[in-house]
């Protein structure tokens, strides 16, 4: 498919300066909430064909956190628009500096298969908050999603304004050959370095949004049945396919046994004693990731679980003990339901385990001891989040330094995602008034040291 005409039209369209007045944001963002309200039982149904999710984890773990990002987008649009007031630089003395906020342009999206509606529609609410022309792409594994994804766009924006593209590789490659004003990739390290070699060819602004293995750490002092409900609900959710994700646990070994008996106990609660026979547990989006987490379990380290249906496509919730690093699931991140156990002694020990690991998106702290609390995030140099439920990190703003440097996490929700996908202006008035003061002390005092010669 050729694009360059797809991005000629929306940058003419943007030339326009339509997209820059508040009124036409928000009248288009209302448009996208009322089809949100109108289409909710369409848009549970295609996530369900697609991942075997039920309606209910869907509906509150996407259509309503989106349905609270757009109207807090549309109350507050106004206000982040508006330039703030800065103090002037001291070579700018009597001048009056202002810092606004500028659309980039065109903006291409690219888009993950995991959470396939929710993590396409909130980084677009921001770019059209921000005022730009957006190109969307989805993935081609949830065929569903991504043809409701396309009806909502036809329906709701102008292809001028806004277009939907679902495609693998090579429409995303080809996508990557035109001038974007700015690039957001969401997605697996594995393709970081194409990304930022093809977008870096036409100068594009690029934000990376990686995944990574994200830990839990556990200590002795923590509230256990909590941390293992929290643990359970958060790993196993979409069948642990999502970025954020524990990705294993590290548990003082004083109470290893014990949470982990409290966890098994909390996936029954959950899913019941016959996962693969409950018509709510999530499927794996395809055969080839399928395969790839079976082959990630060592069936003599499994402790739960560890079963799977093929034909289904699903794969028990799995606990895994007497894992090591060099074990092939410490070694990539897993994005399925298989969670390994690993213990240690003191604090200091987890967190050296942490650190020294690269690509680490998050971590989640369970600990009531506050002295302990302290003494293992000052331990730990991640600029993420230390905390033991999911969804209020994904609302925050926040950044990893253990990752590459444009591994940046969650910066598309509220006002992080209106100042994402815009760039500061800055605007500077100074009052002629003042030079003509100075200009005028500045000659009465030349003509008196003339008199005094």
């Amino acid at each position: 498919m050729e694009y360059k005409g797809l991005v000629r039209r929306q940058k003419e369209f943007f030339r326009t300066g339509k997209t820059r007045k508040p009124g036409f944001r928000i009248f288009y963002l209302g448009k996208l909430l009322r089809w949100m309200d109108e289409n909710e039982e369409r848009i549970l149904e295609a996530v369900k064909k697609d991942l075997g999710d039920s309606g209910a984890e869907e509906y509150q773990n996407g259509i309503r956190m989106l349905r609270q990002e757009i109207q807090v987008t549309i109350r507050h649009l106004p206000l982040w628009m508006r330039p703030r007031k800065v103090p002037a630089h001291v070579s700018e003395l009597s001048s009056v500096s202002y810092i606004g906020r500028e659309p980039y342009g065109s903006v291409l999206v690219l888009t993950p298969w995991n959470d396939p509606f929710h993590l396409a529609v909130a980084p677009l609410i921001g770019a059209v908050g921000a005022g730009n022309c957006v190109v969307l792409t989805t993935s081609s594994y949830t065929v569903h999603t991504s043809s409701l994804i396309r009806n909502m766009i036809r329906e709701v924006f102008p292809s001028c304004y806004v277009s939907a593209v679902t495609g693998g590789q090579e429409e995303r490659e080809a996508l990557l050959q035109e001038t974007f004003d700015y690039v957001l990739f969401t997605g697996s390290p594995k393709a970081e370095h194409s990304r930022e070699e093809q977008t870096s060819r036409g100068l594009s602004p690029v934000n990376l949004e990686l995944n990574g293995k994200s830990p839990c750490i556990v200590d002795e002092t923590a509230d256990l049945r909590a941390a293992a409900r929290r643990i359970v609900w958060n790993k196993f959710v979409h069948a642990g396919q999502t970025c954020a994700a524990p990705d294993y646990v590290l548990v003082q070994h004083s109470v290893r046994k014990r949470l982990v008996q409290y966890m098994m106990k909390q996936i029954q609660k959950m899913y019941g004693p016959k996962p693969l026979e409950n018509e709510s547990y999530p499927s794996i989006i395809n055969q080839r990731h399928f395969n790839r987490i079976c082959g990630l379990i060592n069936e003599r380290k499994v402790v739960y679980g560890g079963e799977s249906d093929p034909d289904a496509l699903r794969i028990e919730p799995t606990i895994m003990e007497g894992v090591t690093w060099d074990d092939a699931v410490m070694k990539e991140e897993i994005f399925g339901p298989v969670l390994p156990v690993m213990s240690y002694y003191d604090l200091s020990e987890a967190a050296d385990a942490v650190e020294a690991q690269s690509g680490v998106l998050a971590v989640y702290l369970f600990a009531k001891d506050k002295k302990r609390e302290r003494e293992i995030l000052s331990e730990l140099t991640l600029h993420g989040e230390a905390n033991s439920r999911r969804y209020v990190q994904l609302a925050l703003p926040l950044e990893n330094r253990n990752a590459r440097p444009y591994g940046r996490m969650s910066k598309y929700y509220g006002r992080a995602g209106f100042d994402l996908f815009s760039c500061e202006k800055k605007l500077s008035k100074r009052s002629a008034l003042v030079e003509n003061t100075f200009d005028t002390v500045f000659q009465n005092q030349l003509n008196m040291i003339k008199r005094w010669i």
